[in-house]
């Protein structure tokens, strides 16, 4: 959610409740305005039941899935999840969907266990984007 904020307000509030969000954004890209909508979730919500998690799938076009560079198990869960978004919408469409993944908290470095090698790495095995961010930077 931090990362969500910091991209729609340019703001970092480091605290925020276990709540799930659509927000609305518009931004000129290339000379073009684009309209995003986001659907934000966090991960005590993606444990759900199956059909929410399908529900989110189908609506969203592209897939960004954050983890925490000071969190080995948000990191773990990302190639089932990957191959879940994968499944849904590539099985019925034949074209590529969408998905980076990204690594926050970089400023605490201090307390990392995820190198940067290994976020690359698992972007590149699943044919995913890679970023390495920091929502209060």
């Amino acid at each position: 959610l931090a990362l969500t904020v910091r991209f729609l307000t340019r703001r970092f509030i480091g605290e925020y409740g276990d709540m799930e969000f659509i927000y609305s954004h518009n931004l000129t890209v290339d000379g073009r305005e684009i309209l995003f909508h986001i659907w934000d979730v966090p991960n005590s919500q993606q444990a759900e039941d199956g059909s929410s998690e399908e529900k989110r799938i189908q609506w969203a076009d592209s897939f960004v899935l954050v983890y925490s560079i000071c969190d080995r198990a948000s990191f773990n869960i990302l190639p089932l999840k990957i191959q879940f978004i994968k499944a849904a919408k590539e099985g019925q469409s034949q074209e590529k969907v969408p998905i980076v993944i990204v690594g926050n908290k970089r400023d605490l470095h201090h307390q990392r266990v995820v190198s940067s090698e290994e976020g690359r790495l698992l972007a590149l095995s699943l044919d995913c984007g890679f970023y390495e961010v920091s929502a209060a930077e």
